[in-house]
């Protein structure tokens, strides 16, 4: 997936901002200051880290050799993701929108009910169940 057309993605979910708190070279996406995606660039690869339930985040590692324990982060809710183009662009797109989800689903109640209102439920939550869990 071209980085261009993740970042683009990443900002394209409802309310979500782009932010570097960590430097120039660390872009961060967040959902009402928590954030749900991570995308860096070393030694020219890029990499995104994303949130995950446990579980999923065991088996996306065993299924893709490009998917490892979330650098810098807890590696039981976050996995790092290689984009090197080994996985598939839909398998990533789902990615973000279960880490989007998870986040989401972890904010005060009436911060959930007024995204909900605004953009409607299937689109803040079109990612609330894995395929495998």
């Amino acid at each position: 997936m071209i980085i261009k057309n993740i970042i683009n993605y990443c900002s394209s979910l409802p309310e979500a901002k782009e932010d570097y708190p960590f430097g120039p070279d660390v872009q961060v996406f967040k959902i009402k200051s928590k954030l749900f995606a991570i995308l860096t660039k070393r030694q020219g690869i890029y990499k995104i880290n994303l949130k995950c339930h446990p579980e999923e985040a065991l088996i996306l590692r065993e299924i893709f050799e490009d998917v490892i324990p979330g650098y810098h982060m807890n590696k039981m809710h976050w996995n790092t993701v290689l984009l090197n183009g080994t996985i598939p662009d839909e398998e990533i797109k789902r990615m973000i929108d279960r880490s989007y989800c998870l986040v989401v689903k972890k904010l005060k109640k009436n911060i959930r009910e007024f995204l909900e209102i605004k953009h409607g439920h299937k689109k803040v939550f079109k990612s609330i169940s894995s395929p495998w869990i």
